[in-house]
């Protein structure tokens, strides 16, 4: 498995400079990933956590020098308060909100005939309710030419072992990204989803075993990181990504091609 990056590793993306964005699970894992190349762009970054303040902090920390400027907020995104005033926080510190991202994530593994209800719950509500809740409020709240963009998975279209809850919400999260898309198009404001397959988290990559024997089938030759779902993401945020609209694109190095 591969070493996570360091800060000074991750290139900017020329585009972004001075736009203010919200990225919703954004201290950790790939919305971590998200932070950092937004803020390292020169974007005014809200990153929003509900659990681990030292996360937040050691984020804050890393990225302290950064051409944009960074801020954490706490907030459940399972909690339909949280989107709309997390959005408002950040047109009111910025003057404007330009980006919303969505990288949220509750996985929970469980067979399909021994399905646990009350964890298929909060993964379906960790998946569905940031994007449902702020579906209205983007009306109104993002700029012309906003971005909301969503953290999705290859198992919404496909199957893997034990991954049914993850796979039913993140399908529903697809299906609902169309929808806004449709809604807020003649607004001006773009709604994708950036979808990845199993990640290469260097040393917290679960079942390494596995993930290097995927990695090997991958026609790239290895697996999808943190940082390539952020690469992704950042270029759905570029004024040249305006007729890009109510798509799901794959950042998995060409394994979903794969029969």
């Amino acid at each position: 498995m591969s070493e996570p990056h360091s800060r000074s590793e991750v290139p900017p993306l020329p585009g972004l400079k001075g736009k203010s964005a919200l990225v919703i699970g954004g201290t950790r894992g790939v919305g971590r990933a998200v932070t950092e190349k937004l803020a390292v762009s020169g974007c005014d970054v809200v990153a929003t956590f509900a659990h681990s303040a030292s996360d937040a902090a050691t984020l804050l920390a890393d990225l302290k020098d950064t051409p944009g400027s960074l801020e954490t907020l706490r907030g459940d995104a399972r909690r339909a308060e949280t989107l709309p005033e997390a959005m408002r926080h950040v047109r009111e510190r910025h003057g404007r909100l330009d980006i919303l991202v969505h990288a949220a994530a509750s996985a929970h593994p469980m067979p399909v005939l021994g399905m646990r209800l009350t964890e298929v719950y909060a993964d379906t509500a960790t998946a569905l309710v940031p994007l449902a809740a702020s579906a209205g409020p983007a009306a109104d709240l993002l700029s012309e030419g906003g971005r909301i963009i969503v953290v999705s998975a290859s198992v919404a279209r496909g199957v893997a072992p034990h991954m049914v809850s993850l796979g039913v919400a993140k399908a529903a999260l697809e299906s609902l990204t169309r929808f806004v898309a449709v809604e807020l198009a003649d607004r001006g404001v773009t709604v994708n989803a950036v979808s990845a397959s199993k990640l290469d988290k260097g040393a917290d990559t679960p079942r390494p075993e596995v993930a290097r024997a995927i990695g090997a089938r991958t026609p790239a030759g290895r697996l999808a990181t943190p940082r390539d779902v952020a690469d992704t993401v950042a270029l759905l945020c570029l004024p040249e990504a305006q007729w890009i609209t109510g798509h799901v694109v794959s950042a998995d190095g060409g394994l979903s091609l794969l029969a």
